[in-house]
């Protein structure tokens, strides 16, 4: 009886993967009595192999959510209040209570044009955000009537080490946040531009400020507010899941920020990234959740970024 070549075994290859690796184990012995009889099928756990990676790779590429507010603390943070130096988070304005960021202004004896804002610790260029708030409360004295039940979300927003200590707005995008006064129509996801331009229609749209097509939240209501951010390329503002508003080519650009550092403020740049910030304009505002999934990875790769767009449009 001749000698039995001994099959290759499977502990040569290298494989860090445990599902994978488990599946693979799972092969060698089924088909351990065909390799006792030198039948060699190497093409076909090749294959099976390449499919257990594929599907995991396929795994990997959903689109992943980033908590940007955890719940906790605002240690990942950077405050800039108007008036005052950076994160001097003056009268305790930007707080956590309840597992919620919260804008409150007990502490103020006047608001004072004081306008906040509180900025995540690092910038982004393509993302999906997604915000949900409610106003509760009464506005704070010395408030203008503009500013009830008034926010935002600043999207490509300046680097807030860059504003000088009485700028009242970052240059940004503001994703205007608006609820009702309980009888009149006032929508919200709007658009405003402080120190910004952007382009509707393939034209250059210059006014401070954009109504959206959606509907008004009155009350105390949680409501879901999202935006589609392409770097320098395309911006929706979706409110409850419905499509409200769309822009293109974010750049910096008019007047409506005061006073601003010229070094900063250069007309005509385009706005590929920044930092997104929270607001306080004079009236209370929660925010329960703060989330982010960063599409930077897919920007280069036209099919992949629409079948992440349809993944995270199907959550």
């Amino acid at each position: 009886m001749g000698m039995i070549k001994k099959p290759p075994s499977i502990v040569s290859f290298h494989i860090t993967d445990k599902p994978c690796y488990i599946f693979f184990l799972h092969i060698h012995e089924i088909l351990k009595p065909i390799f006792m009889k030198k039948i060699l099928l190497f093409p076909l756990i090749f294959i099976l192999l390449s499919s257990c990676f594929s599907i995991k790779n396929s795994k990997n590429e959903d689109p992943k959510w980033i908590s940007l507010f955890n719940g906790k603390d605002l240690n990942d943070w950077t405050v800039k209040i108007s008036k005052h130096e950076v994160n001097e988070n003056y009268a305790n304005t930007f707080r956590v209570e309840n597992g919620m960021m919260t804008v409150s202004y007990d502490g103020y004896d006047s608001f004072d044009q004081q306008y906040g804002h509180i900025f995540y610790k690092k910038p982004f260029s393509a993302y999906f955000l997604r915000v949900e708030y409610r106003f509760v409360g009464d506005q704070a004295k010395g408030g203008e009537g503009w500013a009830f039940r008034n926010s935002g979300a600043m999207l490509h927003s300046q680097d807030p080490y860059t504003m000088l200590k009485d700028q009242d707005f970052p240059i940004s995008i503001e994703a205007q946040l608006l609820g009702g006064d309980g009888k009149n129509d006032r929508s919200t996801g709007n658009l405003c531009t402080p120190g910004t331009n952007v382009e509707m229609d393939g034209k250059l749209f210059t006014p401070h400020c954009i109504n959206s097509n959606s509907k008004t939240y009155h009350g105390d209501q949680w409501v879901r507010a999202e935006f589609l951010v392409l770097g320098d390329s395309i911006i929706h503002h979706i409110i409850e899941g419905d499509t409200v508003l769309t822009y293109q080519k974010p750049q910096i650009g008019g007047g409506n920020v005061s006073p601003v550092d010229p070094a900063v403020k250069q007309d005509g740049m385009a706005l590929k990234s920044g930092y997104i910030s929270l607001q306080s304009e004079s009236h209370p505002i929660e925010f329960r959740k703060v989330d982010l999934i960063d599409l930077e990875s897919y920007m280069n790769d036209k099919d992949k970024l629409e079948k992440v767009l349809l993944k995270i449009k199907e959550m």
